[in-house]
């Protein structure tokens, strides 16, 4: 069983930053890939960012350049830093891991971006 956590999320006004988080139930050193999609009212989820255990990582065209994945595997841990955020960034980020096979799924973390 594959337990992740995210955390981060917030209101932050437009050209902020944040930093979201998820945080596995156990080592991550197998999972491949990693990543976080996002889910805005009314939308469909959409990829965000992913990363794989040797580290290559593929970014949605809207976000390159602004959003950095990256993975920290001695604290289970895999982050987005999310600058120069746009109202239209405002989600729910959820954390996605791929494990032997199986797809697990955070709860989402709430980023909400004022104009």
């Amino acid at each position: 069983q594959v337990q992740l956590v995210e955390s981060g999320g917030g209101l932050v006004q437009a050209g902020g930053s944040l930093r979201l988080s998820c945080a596995a139930s156990r080592t991550i050193f197998d999972f491949n890939p990693m990543g976080w999609y996002r889910q805005a009212p009314g939308k469909q989820r959409e990829l965000v960012a992913t990363i794989t255990g040797g580290g290559n990582t593929y970014y949605a065209a809207s976000m390159k350049g602004r959003f950095t994945i990256s993975r920290d595997n001695a604290k289970n841990t895999v982050y987005l830093q999310m600058n120069s955020l746009k109202p239209e960034d405002t989600a729910v980020y959820y954390c996605y891991a791929n494990y032997h096979g199986s797809d697990y799924w955070g709860q989402g973390t709430q980023v909400t971006v004022s104009s």
